[in-house]
């Protein structure tokens, strides 16, 4: 198996570099902050500097897994650039479309495919991190136009090696639908959380499940929320718009009849969509990665909500809901 490298071992970054370690995999990190560095040689781990771990990487051709916040990613790829500029490359940042833009702009002979584990905790830096937070989780691999086969596999493999399973799209397809999903969320939990405080002493006091659930993500470090929802900003704008349509909706028809009812039962409505998406049997789909055109397919299964979930040669093994008509 290809060794990995994985530059900045906060939550995920950590996580990617036990859970490929537990999957067999030989390797090695480089982190900014020195208490993940100290944190991840405590518990054995190869931590060395940015400029030596991107040696080793081109020196073993081992695949590269950018971890750091998307503002932080230009400089990384300038140093891939100098170091290591025909590594297999992939990403765990939330946003892709910058990324990719980025890679192309200082880093475009590696062999780049774009990844986003659905999985965190409102937790952050390596004491966060576990080898099990992927588990059962969707790990995006970007299958762009320009994404090419090998690379796709690479990322694909090494979801595969942290327990996830693969969901193929493109980068724009991606954002948009995390900026409903993740990142509409992160607002909407803040401003609740603001709302929630604004209630004064009584209002904490009373406050459990609902407002606790609700609000569970607006504890995540602020720099890390900030850096993926301004990342993503024009898809977010829509969301957002969207979520204020609703809104207004729900105010206009409390302020002049007093009733509810269409919120609420659409928000019941999508729920239940979500509850069913996730207790869906499985039925197997197999793609040849060797076909005509091998995305096309793989978007596809995306689109449909499936996932890849291994390989059996040259075909990829897919897994698609069957959801009620």
């Amino acid at each position: 198996m290809r060794s990995v490298c994985v530059v900045g071992l906060g939550l995920i970054g950590g996580s990617v570099l036990r859970a490929a370690a537990a999957a067999g995999r030989t390797v090695f990190g480089t982190a900014g902050a020195e208490e993940d560095v100290h944190g991840a040689l405590a518990d054995g781990f190869t931590v060395v500097d940015v400029d030596s771990a991107l040696r080793r990487a081109a020196a073993e051709d081992a695949l590269v897994v950018i971890a750091v916040p998307l503002t932080a990613v230009d400089a990384v790829l300038r140093k891939i650039s100098d170091l290591a500029p025909e590594c297999a490359l992939t990403d765990v940042v939330s946003v892709k479309g910058p990324v990719a833009d980025a890679v192309a702009r200082y880093a475009p002979n590696t062999r780049f495919a774009g990844g986003h584990p659905m999985a965190g905790k409102s937790e952050s830096g390596w004491q966060a991190s576990t080898a099990r937070l992927f588990a059962d989780a969707a790990w995006v691999v970007t299958a762009d136009e320009d994404t090419e086969l090998p690379a796709w596999r690479e990322a694909a493999q090494l979801a595969l090696d942290c327990g996830a399973a693969v969901v193929p799209t493109t980068s724009s397809e991606h954002d948009a639908a995390v900026a409903r999903i993740s990142h509409l969320p992160h607002v909407l939990a803040a401003v609740l959380a603001a709302c929630g405080a604004d209630g004064g002493p009584l209002a904490m006091a009373l406050a459990a499940g609902s407002f606790a659930d609700g609000t569970r993500v607006a504890s995540s470090r602020p720099e890390l929320v900030l850096a993926m929802c301004e990342g993503n900003r024009s898809a977010l704008l829509a969301a957002v718009d969207d979520a204020l349509g609703k809104l207004g909706a729900a105010r206009g028809a409390l302020a002049s009849t007093g009733a509810l009812g269409a919120t609420v039962r659409a928000g019941h409505v999508g729920r239940a969509a979500y509850e069913t998406h996730r207790a869906a049997a499985n039925a197997r789909a197999m793609v040849d990665l060797t076909g005509a055109d091998p995305f096309e397919e793989l978007r596809l299964i995306g689109a449909q909500g499936g996932r890849i979930v291994g390989f059996d040669g040259d075909m990829a093994v897919a897994a698609l809901p069957v959801l009620p008509d």
